[in-house]
């Protein structure tokens, strides 16, 4: 058949049985399918544009890295090893990672893998980084391994905002709040068990020296597998030495149900204490201190200790916070569980007035706020200073201060349940969350 004769041939247009061609109005035009532009997303981009370009010039991690160059780094740079022409890798600019991390728990991110995916798709990250590479161990290993470099950083934070008299640490408020530390209940052994313990990480250590090398097995692999033994065993000798301190705390209880139940500790994260929680409940925690400036509600002071009781910890607190503003506190707020006769004398004598609640007078027709007998002068003048409206109106800033501070920490700081061990480095992470709450609140002040 010709080309001509497909053309003209009848069938080609002969519609299926049933159906009937369209009438089409005369001078009508046929429309095409449209045209369009569709979406390939496979498909390879080469973008000039610079780093600075990706950032508004207001945007907040602009300020922290203002901020940080401001800081005074040489903690940071004297354990770097790489120096001169000798041989070895670059270290990271500690400029770099000190604005990665204050920038990512302003943000709440405390987590060095989510902060490892953020530098490679954030523009703020990328903008700090510039250019630089990190991964999540280089991050991990930074943000617990400078305690004393970090606590001098928020030294100078605060030297700062006192000089520009935003923060006077004349009334200050202290508090303790207990999170939820790296630690499972089940890793919590008695002596007994620990010994036992002890002694078959041991026996597993010299097995592994003996234990020829396997050929199906990389030798990196039996290294790590020799370090893990070496390890574990160093953990469980750390616990039974925390033990002994547990021991003997147990040993100065009065009356305390808990004095009656055997010591434990933990072979995970041996620091760690069984705490009483806020919701009624017990877990194993670390205790995070924090002290306010009630006038600005700047954080001044930061520790961590595994004692569930605060007793013993309002002379450091207040010690910590006159060394960091270099001024005298006057005045001090304090809950009840820091309440110490000891604690109240050591005040008086340093000259700060303490404000705390009196416990109630076992006999309930007492007044609780009259001096007792045996009461030493301070201690006398405590109870009959709170009992006047004056020292009530003044204590009520303790809970309006200090409190929505650990709030803000916990939820929006990166102050939550903690992924590393030893009291250490979780004084770090306390130290980041409140590096960033001062810079949130201070940014202004702190980069004017």
């Amino acid at each position: 058949m010709s080309i001509m004769e497909i053309s003209l041939s009848p069938t080609l247009f002969v519609m299926p049985a049933g159906q009937e061609m369209p009438d089409r109005p005369t001078g009508e035009a046929v429309l095409d399918d449209p045209r369009l532009r569709r979406a390939d997303r496979h498909q390879i981009l080469i973008r000039h544009c610079s780093l600075d370009e990706q950032l508004p010039p207001d945007h907040p991690a602009r300020m922290v890295w203002e901020l940080v160059r401001r800081w005074d780094l040489g903690a940071f740079l004297a354990v770097i090893k790489a120096r001169g022409q000798a041989p070895g890798r670059a270290s990271t600019d500690p400029l770099i990672l000190i604005g990665l991390w204050l920038y990512a728990y302003t943000q709440g991110v405390g987590s060095a893998r989510e902060l490892a995916r953020l530098c490679e798709i954030h523009p703020a990250y990328l903008w700090i980084l510039g250019g630089v590479s990190v991964n999540h161990h280089t991050l991990s290993d930074f943000r617990v391994e400078h305690e004393q470099a970090l606590d001098n950083l928020l030294t100078q934070m605060i030297a700062a905002l006192v000089s520009q008299d935003l923060v006077s640490i004349q009334r200050i408020s202290v508090d303790g709040t207990r999170q939820r530390a790296s630690a499972g209940r089940g890793s919590f052994k008695t002596r007994c068990k620990l010994e036992k313990q002890l002694e078959e990480a041991r026996q597993h250590v010299q097995e592994m020296k003996k234990q020829p090398q396997d050929p199906a097995s990389s030798l990196r692999r039996q290294k790590a597998l020799e370090r893990a033994a070496r390890e574990k065993l160093q953990r469980i000798d750390q616990a039974l030495e925390e033990l002994k301190k547990v021991e003997e705390a147990k040993a100065k209880q009065k009356n305390k149900p808990s004095k009656h139940r055997p010591a434990t500790a933990s072979t995970t994260d041996p620091e760690a204490r069984v705490m009483r929680m806020s919701n009624g409940g017990t877990n194993p925690a670390m205790n995070v201190q924090f002290a306010v400036d009630t006038a600005s509600r700047a954080i001044v002071g930061v520790d961590v200790v595994n004692a569930g009781s605060d007793v013993h910890e309002s002379q450091p607190m207040r010690k910590q916070v006159e060394q960091r503003a270099g001024r005298k506190v006057e005045e001090q707020l304090i809950d009840g569980g820091y309440i110490g006769l000891d604690s109240i004398n050591e005040a008086a004598a340093d000259g700060a007035t303490v404000y705390a609640p009196v416990p109630k007078a076992r006999n309930k027709t007492a007044d609780r706020f009259q001096p007792k007998k045996g009461d030493s002068p301070a201690i006398a003048q405590w109870r009959q200073r709170m009992g006047t409206p004056e020292a009530q109106t003044i204590y009520k800033q303790r809970a309006s201060t200090i409190e929505p501070v650990n709030g803000e920490c916990k939820t929006r700081r990166g102050l939550t349940q903690f992924v590393v061990r030893g009291i250490n480095k979780v004084k770090c992470v306390a130290l980041w969350s409140a590096l960033a709450y001062n810079f949130v609140h201070f940014a202004g002040a702190l980069v004017a």
